[in-house]
């Protein structure tokens, strides 16, 4: 145990020694905290003790935060039960955990490794097909499936990988996956590099499937990590998150929501943003080709300040919401490395107006200290059944919990 302990010391400062030479020779590559680059790389989490940190954020009046639980390590994507449990993927430890609050507390009391052994779980999701409720993962390379009892927190039978061939080479590990409406699941690919073209069409697209893994189809492309989605509940528009490149400046290009439409080309790697040309990927273009590509890419529908990392993304649709929240999106911002000081790192609430108008304003802020400090990376949101918000944070390995009173 000693052993390997210093095995891994010594593998950080090797990391930490490596990025500072990288920084004064290579162009672009601005830092925003070495802990925070470091924990985009290896997962390692905060040296700051979870409980300490509700106090340190803040929210609108009227909202309360508690910690729901900590001890998750890597804590990403959730999902609520029909039973009012709570789910939660922990790449890092190859494990779905399941966690209820039995005692009225509004603490997690047990916390249950529902499934293990998987390659770096993230997305979760659950259908409901005659008597069987089916729970659904997406792994780095597959997503599978497995029968729960949601009474008892039990599985039955084997857990069944549906889709095994999905590509799992390159960066952005991450898979989503949520089923919409029409009954297709749709699950989104970052792409394998900071910028370039792809030669796996998968990659930086959004695809669909049946729910026994048939029929794959590109649904979306030119998206270069999109990790959250969700369906606007007013007129079940499909929007997505998603990063911006790096290494071209603190203030660019923006990160981006998009409004999804099949079949829908949104410009990475040739545009980024708002219609700019990608110097690497777009400007070195013969004008022709220019001009389809901006004729042809979709621009966003709302912009984030560039390397906010915007990640998970929920509509709110329990009724039991104050006006100004009705037709609202939380959005989980990750947070920076790739820039001189420090941004994001907070959750924001998008509000959409009767004309389709978007805008912005804190909702959870204080996970960036005024001495650039950072304490916690929000990554996913999700509403329980009792209007609860569940904010996960993969830096703390913590589970935030937000009522309105």
């Amino acid at each position: 145990m000693i052993k390997s302990l210093k095995i891994l010391i010594l593998v950080l400062l090797l990391m930490v020694l490596l990025l500072v030479v990288l920084t004064r020779h290579v162009p672009g590559l601005q830092i925003s905290s070495f802990p925070v680059l470091i924990n985009t790389l290896t997962g390692t989490g905060s040296p700051v003790e979870p409980a300490t940190i509700p106090d340190q954020l803040t929210t609108p009046r009227g909202f309360e935060l508690t910690l729901f639980t900590d001890n998750i390590p890597n804590a990403r994507f959730m999902k609520a039960t029909p039973a009012g449990q709570l789910l939660v993927s922990s790449p890092k430890t190859g494990t779905v955990y399941l966690l209820a609050d039995t005692d009225g507390t509004g603490k997690a009391d047990e916390r249950i490794p529902l499934i293990t052994g998987l390659n770096r779980p993230h997305g979760l999701d659950i259908l409901h097909d005659g008597e069987t409720s089916w729970l659904y993962i997406a792994e780095t390379n597959a997503v599978g499936r497995i029968a729960i009892d949601w009474s008892t927190a039990s599985t039955e039978g084997d857990y069944q990988r549906l889709i095994t061939n999905l590509p799992n080479t390159g960066g952005h590990w991450t898979r989503t996956i949520q089923f919409g409406s029409d009954g297709w699941l749709y699950l989104t690919v970052g792409s394998s590099c900071n910028v370039c073209e792809e030669t796996d069409p998968r990659r930086a697209a959004m695809m669909r499937y049946r729910p026994d893994g048939s029929g794959e189809q590109i649904y979306a492309t030119g998206l270069r990590n999109s990790v959250g989605f969700d369906w606007a509940p007013w007129d079940n528009s499909l929007y997505a998150t998603d990063n911006g490149r790096d290494m071209l400046g603190d203030d660019f290009p923006p990160c981006e929501l998009n409004r999804i439409k099949a079949g829908g080309f949104y410009g990475w790697p040739y545009i980024n943003g708002f219609g700019d040309l990608d110097p690497d990927f777009g400007q070195n273009k013969p004008a022709e080709d220019k001009a389809a590509l901006l004729a042809t890419s979709i621009s966003p529908v709302f912009g984030f300040r560039a390397h906010n990392a915007p990640l998970g993304m929920s509509f709110l649709s329990h009724p039991d919401r104050p006006d100004g929240y009705r037709r609202t999106a939380l959005v989980a911002l990750h947070g920076s490395w790739n820039r001189t000081e420090p941004d994001g790192y907070k959750v924001v609430a998008l509000h959409w107006d009767q004309q389709g108008e978007i805008t912005s304003e804190d909702f959870v802020s204080g996970f960036l200290r005024p001495d650039n400090d950072v304490i916690g990376r929000p990554v996913d949101i999700e509403e329980g059944m009792d209007g609860s918000i569940f904010i996960s944070d993969d830096y703390a390995g913590a589970i935030y919990r937000i009522r309105y009173n």
